[in-house]
């Protein structure tokens, strides 16, 4: 069964995903639609790209992926059709794609041309949903598009090494339901540079020294619950996409606060690991 994931930044109040899943099913109705995610910050391509990295990976090949985060045509924001990692992403060349093929290149990048269409204020709906539709059947890239050399490219959030190598300096990319704060320093690259040194992480005033494999690593189950960290407590960990995450211990964005709130961090701030 052809499958087409849905990840925008539309949320649930308005029509807009309604409309673009009845549209789906009236040309398909057999294919499988995914929602990945309608709750990407209003056109924020770092979240876009975060979310949607680590999803797709999860899907089997073949699958396509409608990326609709800052999708309106222009001149500089053309629409374009990616094959790549053996998966199929619809989208505005609006950086996203550099972002989530940052370790691995394109198969095929096609600039979208269909003749006789005009212009909308939707590009999801009448564009990139025929798109999508005509790849889930078993269709030729080659005959909704033309090749295309100028991706846009995003780098501007790269973590930086500094001090010799002896610091790596990091930004805040994306804040989770539960307020967790990730980083855009993966374990790969702080191992690299650790070398078996201790370390100090700082963020804003928050300083830790050790960076855990799951939350529970923070709890020393040996010790009466009134002695050990727990709820509430503040912890780094590697989390399941391999990233440098900053989280509050079982906390609740919503009544007691996240890492967000409580360390004070926000999108792009800096986040350093310092070598000792």
């Amino acid at each position: 069964m052809a499958i087409i994931t849905l990840t925008t930044d539309f949320g649930h109040k308005d029509h807009f995903v309604g409309a673009i899943k009845g549209t789906i099913l009236s040309n398909l109705p057999e294919v499988s639609i995914v929602d990945i995610s309608h709750a990407i910050s209003p056109f924020n391509i770092q979240e876009c790209a975060y979310i949607l990295k680590n999803a797709y990976r999860s899907f089997p090949p073949g699958s396509v992926h409608i990326v609709g985060v800052d999708s309106e045509l222009s001149p500089e924001n053309q629409h374009i059709v990616v094959q790549v990692d053996g998966h199929y992403f619809v989208s505005a060349n609006n950086g996203v794609i550099s972002l989530i093929t940052s370790e691995i290149n394109p198969e095929k990048v096609m600039e979208i041309g269909i003749p006789n269409l005009s212009p909308s204020s939707f590009p999801m709906l009448n564009v990139f949903v025929q798109v999508a539709c005509h790849i889930a059947r078993g269709g030729k890239l080659e005959v909704i598009g033309k090749p295309f050399d100028a991706l846009k490219e995003l780098r501007e959030f790269e973590p930086r090494i500094t001090n010799n190598g002896n610091s790596i300096s990091g930004n805040v990319i994306y804040i989770d339901n539960y307020g967790n704060v990730i980083t855009n320093i993966q374990r790969s690259l702080f191992e690299a540079y650790r070398n078996g040194r201790e370390f100090e992480l700082i963020a804003r005033t928050t300083k830790m020294k050790t960076i855990h494999t799951s939350y529970n690593d923070i709890v020393n189950f040996d010790l009466n619950k009134a002695q050990r960290k727990g709820p509430g407590d503040a912890l780094a960990l590697f989390n399941s996409a391999g990233y440098v995450e900053l989280a509050i211990y079982k906390s609740d964005l919503n009544t007691v606060g996240g890492a967000s709130t409580l360390l004070g961090l926000n999108y792009r701030d800096t986040v350093t690991i310092n070598f000792l």
